[in-house]
């Protein structure tokens, strides 16, 4: 008798009540394992919930617009033996596996981005037929595949039958209502509307989903918190000698010490300093908080995300550049679970490696200020009888002005240009 197993949410970290965004199988349909089952949306992440096992769906239990939690039920899966499927794993060797955002589904040339108005959505009964990558592909351009006609074998709805509806669309004149955007509740001017392409040769590319996130929180950040930015330099000339010298004496084969962790170590002491700054408003209250997590930003091919060090005062340097290192990697490849990005009471985003002299980082809600970092730089600086050349580290430090005023943050930024010209100082 064929084998019924139940694929349950998995560890999703703090969250609960997730939306359920999308469900990429109906019952009768084959999968194999990691094919995407559904994906959930929280307020920092969409994960994508893979098969365990492979076999036929048999019952899906929950619709778009569900909410969910570790452990809800998801889908029944009656096992197969097929040996054209992968071999099969259990749920305890992979859970919690959660993809978390960047998988491309497959994804081989970029198309067009469609602007169509969102259809109310599918529940799982009346799903079209399509594979799960073909979904995948489809959300990933924003397509409701129930107005696709599909030209495959048994009304199987192909991925040229997707991109035969982008181009539809993309060719047609269809029009957007002004003030249906984000400038609508604002009461401002509709978007402009152009084409393009009758000035020249385009490419439209459809942002990826981290982009889609990160840009709805910062634009509701830059709208909501009133923020002003403060500039310090900070001389950087012995810590930096300091840090080569270290890791010269590790060898090619010892942890690598970065700047990066020599900041997170110095902010938590400045906000250990100045505690208002490691602190949230809710309403008229302000949250002190007594630990110190320390995000920070993270370049990856499909946007900026901002890794957790968790209890960073606890931890020393090496053990700092070890985890954001990983934590870094993780992120580029796309492995981040929820939990990593989660709980940081201060972020520092860096584009050291970069260049730049000055930028004014937005605040990640529900924090109060973020420290930008640029590149250091050698000037000339006066010590009273001469000028001497000395690496110096720009600072931007951008704060809640309901929480922080001008001068509590030049405080906080002149004393940590005092940690990092003389790290000796941590340890006081």
């Amino acid at each position: 008798m064929p084998t019924l197993t139940d694929i349950k949410v998995p560890d999703i970290g703090d969250f609960s009540d997730v939306p359920v965004i999308d469900v990429f199988v109906r019952p009768g349909d084959t999968v194999i394992v990691d094919d995407t089952l559904v994906t959930l949306e929280s307020d920092k992440a969409t994960m994508d919930v893979p098969a365990t096992i492979a076999g036929v769906i048999e019952e899906v239990l929950v619709k778009p617009g569900d909410k969910v939690s570790e452990g809800s039920l998801l889908v029944r899966v009656r096992e197969t033996k097929d040996e054209g499927c992968r071999e099969q794993q259990s749920i305890s060797d992979v859970a919690p596996a959660v993809r978390e955002i960047g998988r491309e589904a497959e994804r081989a040339t970029p198309l067009p981005a469609v602007t169509t108005s969102p259809a109310a959505e599918p529940s799982s009964a009346n799903l079209p037929h399509a594979s799960p990558s073909i979904r995948a592909y489809a959300r990933e351009l924003g397509v409701d595949l129930r107005q696709i006609a599909p030209t495959g074998p048994k009304g199987r709805i192909l991925r040229e039958d997707v991109t035969a509806h982008v181009k539809d669309i993309m060719t047609s004149k269809g029009d957007t209502s002004a003030g249906s955007g984000p400038e609508g509740h604002l009461d401002l001017l509709p978007w402009p509307k152009v084409d393009f392409a009758r000035f020249g040769a385009i490419d439209a590319r459809p942002l990826s989903r981290i982009q889609k996130i990160s840009g709805q929180n910062l634009a509701r950040n830059w709208v909501m918190i009133p923020a002003v930015t403060y500039h310090e330099d900070a001389d950087i000339t012995d810590l930096e000698a300091f840090r080569v010298r270290l890791n010269k004496e590790s060898g090619e084969g010892g942890a690598r010490l970065t700047l990066l962790a020599f900041l997170i170590k110095a902010c938590v002491r400045a906000l250990q300093e100045f505690p208002v700054l490691n602190s949230s408003l809710d309403g008229d209250t302000l949250i002190l908080k007594k630990y110190f997590h320390i995000g920070f930003a993270a370049d990856t091919p499909n946007g900026l995300v901002v890794p957790v060090v968790k209890e960073a005062d606890r931890k020393g340097i090496f053990e700092i550049a070890a985890e954001t290192g990983e934590l870094a990697r993780q992120a580029r490849e796309g492995k981040l679970k929820p939990v990593d990005m989660q709980g940081a009471s201060f972020t520092v985003s860096s584009l050291g490696g970069i260049g730049g002299t000055s930028f004014s980082p937005i605040i990640n809600a529900p924090e109060v200020a973020i420290l930008g970092v640029n590149k250091s730089a050698m000037k000339p600086v006066w010590d009273g009888q001469s000028f001497q050349p000395r690496l110096i580290l720009p600072l931007s430090l951008t704060a809640d002005h309901r929480v922080i005023d001008g001068a509590l943050a030049t405080r906080f930024n002149v004393y940590l240009a005092q940690l990092l010209s003389d790290f000796r100082r941590v340890t006081l």
